[in-house]
């Protein structure tokens, strides 16, 4: 089959994937593309018939719902995904998003002195404030395995137990690696399995952040069996934001005492406080107390956690996952060399084409540094940030003037563009970004991003 046949794809009731599915069961505004799906998601029109039926019914009988009602459909959301994750239901719980359960696995942990956090470059930001705020309210330290991409994913491996054993020579020791499945910035996959078995092999326990990894890349929990591993959903699964999947295998249950914020669930030692909230033996007996312990966490709108079920049952009807993935990698791929042709510039890859083995690509865009520099000198922007400033205008503008977002990023000593493939987009949606980009970045190198009427 060629590249062209696998984007030649409908649904099962003989939809085409792209422009027609994304007006028949998308919710965009009119004019409006969607190319930066990586970062927030979104979902279709049933989904958001389910949301706002169940919002409907928390408003009907409030009490019913929340203390009765609720525990019942949590249970069958994660029912549903654990079938798809391949992993034992007692295992899976849900949170607001993948930064709270690297919150809620690192915060939970108790360090001692010598232990180390160990994580890598590009790790999510909001993450690696959060191992600066453990290294600075605990004993613990932190190692950061420093590069740029292009690497290889042996030399990845290779340089995570090289960093273990540099701690050990020292009389440290890692306690916790994290790592993601696909990096957020750039857009880039991550030889995430072979990183969870070197940590298996080295003694460490591994904490995998895979905010894109549910509905993105294939998962399988019971083979990959880490220590600590978050989705989000909302992001590529199709369904309501905030929504992540929170997975910990019994043999670690008892080291997540507590949630985040710390709640009803929560078992004090040497003492007893009552809940106002019906336990959870009430509706099934068998919940273990990490289950028991995360079904409610301060009052939220848990909405979005009971719409997996509607989510799942609409991604069947597209074709099943690996349609679905076949579609979306293929798409950000090709799309990504239509445009790295059209600018003149190049695709983010490694020699062995694993990098963009996902939903994601990063295309350079063709913006001379040397004369963004001299236009910000001109303007009196500091030259150290060049590199946000441009960023920033060239979000607003897309925006602003074209419609659309990209996100963007100065890495390396250059800028990228970073593209999702999804459902409901097609090749003829990346050969009008090219076009786009193209524009942009010329009033870009016209220094129109220092100008009073600059968009900042």
């Amino acid at each position: 089959m060629t590249q062209l046949q696998e984007l030649d794809v409908r649904t099962k009731d003989g939809v085409k994937f792209g422009r027609e599915l994304r007006e028949k069961e998308f919710l965009f505004q009119k004019g409006y593309l969607n190319l930066n799906h990586g970062s927030f998601g979104t979902y279709p029109r049933s989904v958001r018939d389910k949301l706002r039926s169940l919002q409907d019914a928390a408003e009907a009988r409030p009490d019913s719902f929340i203390r009765y009602e609720y525990p019942v459909l949590l249970d069958q959301s994660r029912s549903a995904i654990a079938k798809l994750l391949n992993a034992p239901t007692r295992t899976l719980v849900f949170v607001p998003n993948a930064t709270t359960g690297v919150n809620t696995v690192l915060r939970n942990l108790v360090f001692q002195p010598g232990d180390h956090i160990l994580y890598f470059a590009t790790i999510y930001g909001a993450c690696e404030k959060t191992v600066s705020y453990i290294t600075e309210t605990t004993p613990a330290s932190a190692v950061k395995i420093q590069y740029s991409y292009p690497v290889e994913d042996d030399w990845l491996v290779s340089e995570f137990h090289r960093a273990v054993k540099d701690v050990e020579s020292k009389g440290g020791k890692v306690k916790v690696a994290i790592f993601d499945t696909v990096v957020s910035m750039p857009g880039v996959r991550v030889p995430f399995e072979r990183l969870t078995k070197a940590c298996k092999e080295a003694g460490v326990l591994s904490c995998i952040d895979g905010a894109h990894a549910v509905g993105h890349v294939e998962i399988d929990l019971s083979e990959l069996d880490p220590d600590f591993f978050v989705s989000n959903c909302h992001k590529w699964l199709l369904v309501p934001r905030g929504c992540a999947v929170f997975y910990v295998p019994v043999r670690n249950q008892v080291l997540m005492r507590s949630t985040l914020p710390t709640s009803h669930g929560f078992a004090p030692k040497g003492t007893t406080i009552a809940s106002p909230l019906p336990k959870s033996a009430f509706v099934d007996e068998s919940k273990t107390a990490y289950v028991s312990n995360f079904e409610f966490v301060g009052t939220i709108d848990n909405a979005p956690y009971l719409c997996i079920p509607e989510g799942l049952k609409f991604r069947e009807g597209l074709g099943g996952e690996e349609v679905i993935r076949k579609y979306c990698w293929t798409l950000a791929q090709q799309g990504a060399k239509l445009v790295g042709k059209e600018l003149g510039t190049e695709v983010l890859e490694n020699s062995t084409n694993t990098l963009g083995r996902c939903c994601l690509s990063n295309v350079r865009l063709p913006i001379s540094v040397a004369t963004a520099q001299a236009y910000a000198a001109k303007a009196g922007v500091e030259e150290a940030g060049v590199g946000g400033v441009v960023r920033d205008w060239l979000s607003k503008t897309l925006i602003d003037d074209y419609g659309t977002f990209i996100q963007s990023l100065f890495y390396n000593g250059a800028w990228w563009a970073r593209l999702s493939g999804q459902v409901y987009l097609e090749m003829a949606d990346f050969e009008w970004a090219a076009e786009t980009l193209k524009k942009v970045c010329t009033r870009v190198e016209a220094g129109e991003w220092t100008g009073k009427n600059s968009k900042l």
